[in-house]
């Protein structure tokens, strides 16, 4: 029986680090009789091989070509890495070219299932798949495959931070604090004792850690190969010392060409598609998440323009801000252009995009970067306020507010219609991702302009008086002058 040993400080924040949860079907149907590796209230699974729908044959590396192994350190002494899989293509051929450059390598899955008492919908719930494909490629060659339970971890520090921000009408991004508290933190932690050189994961983004002979210089974040699947936004909050033990062996790979290796090396799940939406929620509606954690709460819809009572809403925490879908309004498009927290009212126009509203100045806390230094120039910087190839040139001037804690000023090259307190801005230098916080408030903290009406409308305890919304006029279509 293998032990792992945890540092002493991680023994009470990891207690049900790896404690295991009831299932509507027996683990034993799973996994054919696990191999349990054991801490002291915490457990991994080895699995033995499960059966595919076709044959699996243990597939050397062929011939590569070098530039694949670009960021795989394949001129490294073989180092130790623990490889974190997911059942899907790119985490399952970052593996193989880590593997094929002769690297030792284990393969770790991570399990987030959700608290007991939350109707989770397992017959919906695709981890089964995801485990066989991830063991199926690990047998391929011979890599053994570790289960971590992260359960715990996950609902702390991911989900009920979620919750809350929606409460407090802010939309969060799971997956930059699944990067930064899962999956290169709690996980990070609990192989600490297991002496890895390196973490990987099949994310596409470049790291360029410093040489031997500079190991005080601090490790750099770039954009990959692949502007389009770059996923440096997502990685844009992590520390420094995350930063100097990861590898990611896709940066230095396009998207098609991570597709045509997997076909070279025979992968098991080379024609699966890749996986969308939140990773917790697995199939379950994101409505129906909020609609269980929060709850519903009617409230009024307005027109920010003349106060008109359009419709009701479940709840403020359902819409974020540039929202148009599932307000249900005829005459449209609508847009959800502001939220009135304390009063529980949606406000939208059709005239999000007017030009006379531009939003190209916000604010950013909790700011983090990656050198673990403040950066020696601010002024002609690249600025993504979401995950996709599109860039902004901006500049940031510094500022302290009222608690005391640093906060950024922000002002983007063009107008952005889609800013969301509580989503991540991400800033670059060039190539370099140099770090990244929170948005606070958009449009110089003047918000979408809501008229009086519609702000004393708003403030109406009995709202029962405005009887029935009004009939909405179908917006009349603007005439194009010739020339």
């Amino acid at each position: 029986m293998s032990t792992i040993s945890l540092p002493f400080q991680y023994t009470h924040s990891l207690k049900h680090l790896f404690s295991l949860y009831p299932f509507q079907k027996p683990l034993i149907q799973v996994f054919s009789q696990p191999r349990k590796i054991t801490t002291i209230a915490r457990r991994l699974f080895s699995l033995k091989p499960l059966a595919v729908s076709s044959p699996i044959r243990n597939y050397g590396d062929e011939k590569i070509n070098p530039t694949y192994l670009s960021c795989s350190m394949p001129h490294k002494n073989p180092l130790k890495v623990a490889v974190l899989v997911s059942g899907g293509v790119d985490s399952s051929v970052a593996l193989r070219l880590l593997h094929a450059a002769g690297h030792s390598c284990t393969a770790f899955y991570l399990k987030i299932w959700f608290q007991e008492d939350f109707e989770n919908y397992w017959s919906e719930c695709p981890w089964e798949d995801d485990l066989k494909y991830a063991k199926a490629v690990c047998d391929q060659v011979d890599v053994p495959l570790e289960v971590v339970h992260l359960t715990d971890e996950y609902w702390n520090n991911v989900v009920s931070y979620i919750i809350e921000e929606y409460k407090c009408g802010r939309t969060p991004n799971p997956d930059v604090l699944c990067n930064t508290r899962i999956k290169f933190g709690a996980f990070m932690d609990a192989i600490s004792g297991m002496e890895f050189d390196f973490v990987a994961s099949g994310h596409y983004a470049k790291i360029v850690h410093a040489s031997t002979a500079q190991l005080d210089e601090p490790s750099i974040l770039k954009l990959s190969k692949d502007m389009v699947k770059d996923q440096t936004y997502f990685l844009s909050h992590l520390s420094q010392a995350q930063l100097k033990r990861l590898i990611f062996p896709l940066g230095c790979i396009q998207k098609d060409e991570v597709r045509t290796l997997a076909k070279s090396f025979n992968l098991p799940n080379q024609d699966r598609k890749d996986s969308q939406g939140i990773c917790f929620l697995g199939k379950i509606k994101f409505s129906e998440f909020v609609a269980r954690h929060i709850g519903e709460s009617e409230g009024i819809i307005l027109e920010a323009e003349n106060g008109d009572y359009l419709g009701n809403h479940r709840g403020f925490w359902f819409y974020t801000i540039g929202q148009r879908q599932g307000l249900r309004l005829p005459g449209g498009p609508w847009y959800v252009v502001e939220k009135d927290i304390k009063n529980n009212v949606v406000y939208v126009s059709r005239n999000y995009f007017s030009v006379d509203k531009k939003r190209r100045l916000f604010r950013v806390g909790s700011l983090k970067w990656l050198s673990g230094l403040f950066p020696k120039q601010i002024n002609e910087l690249q600025c993504k306020v979401r995950h996709g190839p599109s860039f902004y040139d901006c500049s940031l001037v510094m500022e302290v507010d009222q608690h005391g804690q640093e906060v950024a000023v922000v002002r983007l090259s063009g107008d952005d219609q889609g800013l969301a307190a509580g989503q991540f801005a991400a800033f670059y230098n060039g190539r370099t991702c140099i770090g990244s916080g929170i948005i606070l408030e958009s449009w110089d903290d003047q918000g979408y302009p809501i008229c009086e009406k519609a702000l004393e409308i708003a403030r109406m305890e009995d709202k029962s008086k405005l009887g029935k919304p009004v009939k909405i006029m179908v917006k009349p279509e603007l005439s194009v002058a010739t020339i």
